[in-house]
This record gives structure tokens, sequence and C-alpha cells, in this order.
């Protein structure tokens, strides 16, 4: 009874979500109240209340890990767009071709993901794309294809995706060895879709944004703030890496070092003219609804698997299809419902090493599935999540253009990764 109370309750925050310009209400609030109703139920359900309460403190120091590292990476990208830095890019880009700036756009989203990670990559890119596009609809179907490329990127990378980085450090796989075999599946993923759309964008052009009038300091500010801000978002992964702290930890030393930054730069300035440099001024812009949204799904997904929703599930599968490569497709799609992150975790709890050893094809192909199959949905992903909150993408919308193009970019990834295998083999 409790299970099906707990699932409908979810389904129907689902649907609030999904139809919020329908409803007219924001998705933050529908979000909201779906987890705390979820994690209602479950307490009141069960025969102790300080074991649910310890582990929604649990799950809330995980949320709110993300929730930091999302609020400092926005910020931090709000600084750089207030210092005009994205100017120094963009005045370099001299294309006027649409499908042309598609295929840029998407070949930086793939490799800086990989890089830096593919939630803050997508945060960047999307606020350089509506720095050169004009258009509505442009911007949209940009969005679209940077969270596609995004999450694409950061599957073959150990840090390139929350759930890649939890195999990694589970010990699941080697950083090596997802590099070699998830290249090429990666690639997959982004480029048939980067392909459908460039067919869209074939013959078709933008005006140029016209260059805004900057004095010369102002000018070299912006590249200190553009270089700066890229350069300490490159550095959080190599804190992590070396520290072996959380991301957040590394995001909020960034945040902390170019606020030192900004209040240097801007020292003998009159207080008015400081204001729209400064780090509070930043932090106003920040779309908080979408952060609250964040907190409200990340909830709601947790307290499914506190109640063992999610193993339960897992277990299903296993006794039902009885096959690896089934197991981890339906995991990466119900990635795109249920966020990767618990559904990467079920696994590693279900799976031990010495049934499926480190490198194991099957934590391989967990990678692959779970880190892309989230740009089926926009909410999917945290980077589906992040560019829906920075253009205001419509869930419906970017279920009718967007989740058809991902879905066949995902399965072109599934179809090379079982070729390379075959050919392994």
């Amino acid at each position: 009874m409790v299970t099906i109370l707990l699932i409908t309750v979810f389904i129907l925050g689902y649907l609030a979500i999904a139809f919020e310009h329908n409803l007219k209400l924001n998705k933050a609030a529908s979000a909201l109240i779906t987890g705390v109703i979820c994690w209602t139920i479950y307490i009141l359900k069960s025969e102790s209340p300080h074991v649910v309460s310890d582990e929604l403190l649990e799950h809330l120091g995980e949320i709110s890990s993300i929730l930091f590292f999302l609020l400092g990476a926005m910020t931090i990208v709000e600084l750089i767009d207030s210092h005009n830095g994205f100017d120094f890019i963009t005045q370099r880009i001299s294309t006027v071709s649409k499908q042309k700036l598609l295929l840029i756009v998407s070949f930086l989203t793939f490799f800086l993901s990989a890089l830096l990670d593919n939630l803050t990559t997508a945060i960047v890119m999307t606020s350089l794309c509506s720095k050169l596009l004009s258009d509505r609809q442009d911007k949209l179907w940009f969005a679209g294809m940077i969270i596609i490329a995004a999450n694409a990127g950061g599957a073959w990378s150990p840090l390139g995706d929350v759930s890649t980085t939890m195999l990694w450090i589970g010990g699941q796989i080697s950083a090596l060895n997802i590099m070699k075999q998830l290249i090429l599946p990666s690639i997959a993923v982004c480029a048939i879709p980067m392909f459908i759309m460039a067919y869209r964008f074939r013959g078709k052009r933008f005006d140029l944004m016209p260059k805004p009038e900057t004095t010369a300091k102002e000018k070299k500010d912006g590249k200190i703030i553009l270089i700066a801000g890229i350069g300490l978002l490159i550095f959080v992964p190599i804190f992590k890496t070396l520290t072996h702290l959380p991301p957040f930890m590394g995001m909020m030393l960034a945040l902390g070092l170019i606020w030192v930054i900004t209040t240097f730069m801007h020292k003998d300035k009159k207080p008015d003219e400081i204001k729209r440099f400064t780090l509070a001024n930043a932090l106003q812009k920040i779309d908080t609804p979408s952060i609250l949204f964040f907190l409200g799904i990340l909830l709601a997904v947790a307290a499914l698997e506190s109640f063992g929703l999610l193993k339960d599930l897992a277990i299903i599968f296993s006794e039902n299809l009885k096959n690896d490569f089934a197991i981890g497709t339906t995991l990466g799609l119900l990635s795109a419902v249920l966020d990767n992150v618990p559904l990467v975790a079920a696994s590693q709890g279900m799976y031990d090493l010495a049934t499926y050893p480190t490198d194991h094809p099957f934590w391989t192909f967990l990678a692959l599935t779970t880190g892309t199959g989230g740009s089926a949905i926009i909410i999917g992903s945290a980077a589906g999540v992040a560019v829906m909150g920075i253009e205001h993408v419509n869930f419906i919308w970017y279920l009718k253009r967007i989740s058809w193009i991902a879905l066949i970019g995902f399965a072109a990834g599934i179809l090379i990764f079982l070729l390379q295998m075959k050919m392994a083999g």
C-alpha cells in the first residue's frame, strides 16, 4: 500500500512538473511538495522515525553537495558574464552559419565536459550561446544539443559525470580503461544528434551580435575574469583528484578565490560603479528556483531509494532481463526519470566486484547508459536541469523536439559499444 502511495505521489509530482505551463505553477513548487510528501509518507509508515531522519540527513548531505556545486558554478559564470568576459570568445567566432556554429558548440561542449564535468560545461556553453544567438527558438535547439553533448562528453571521462566518478571511486572502473572503451560510443551519442540538428540548420544564418562599447580597462578586466573563471573551473576536478574531497569543496574554493580577485580588481572604484561587478550582485541574478527544483526532485528520488524501491527495481531487472546489456540499457533509460546517481548506487550495492570485477564490460556499459540516458528527458540529468533553468526550456517542448534525437544518439552509442565488444572478443 505504501509503495503504491509513494509511486503515485512521485508520478503526480512528475506530471505537475511536465505540465507547469498549463498549470501556471512553477516546477520548483511541484518538486518541493513532491519531495516533502514522499518523505512524510515514508516516515509516517516507518517503525523507526529516528532511522528515517538519519537517512534523510545522509541524503541531504549528498544533495547539498550537488546544489552548492551548482550554485558556485552558476555564480562564477554570472561573474564572467557581468564583466563581459564571454565577449572575448564570441568576438572570435566569425561564422554567421547556424550549422557551423552548432558544430563548433557541440565539439567544444563534448571535450570540455570531459575536462571540467557535464554540469559546469552545460552552464558555461549555454551562457555563451545566449550571447551569440538572438532568436528564442535557436537558443532552445542549441540548449538541447548542449545537454546531449555535455552528457556524452561526461560519460567517457572519470571526472565528467557524477555516476562515472562513483564507479571510478568504487573500484568498478579504471580511468584509462573507461576512456579507451567509451570514447567512440560517446562520440556516436553526440555526433548523430549533432548531424540531425545540423541538417535542420542548413543554409540558415544569424546576425552577429553588435560589439559592446567597452574601454580598454574593461576589456582587460573581462579577459582577466574569463581566464581566472575558466582556470578555476578546470582546477575543481584537479583539486578533487589531489585531495579526495567532494567536488563542491573545490568549487567553493574557486568561488572564494574569484571573490578575492574581483574585490581587489575594483577596490579603487566608486561604490555605485562596483555594484554590478560584485559577487553579491551575481548571486542575485542566479536562477534560485532551479536550485530549489533540483532539491525537490532529488529529495523525491532519495525517498524512493531509502524505501528500497530502486533496489527492488534493480532486482526485478536482473531476474527478468537476465542479460547485462539489457539491464544496462533499461537502467540508462530509467536514469532519465529517476536520476542516474541513486540508480548507479543501487547497482553498485547489488552487483559485487567478485561477480563483476573491475573494468568488467557491465560496469563500462553502465557508465555509458546511465551517463547518456538522462538526455532523453530534460530533468533526467544535472546538466539538463541547469540548462532548463538558464534558458527556461519547457519540459514538453524538449520532449517533443529533442528527446527522440537524444534517444537515437543513445541507441547509436550502445550499438558502437556492442560492435567494439564483438570485435575485441
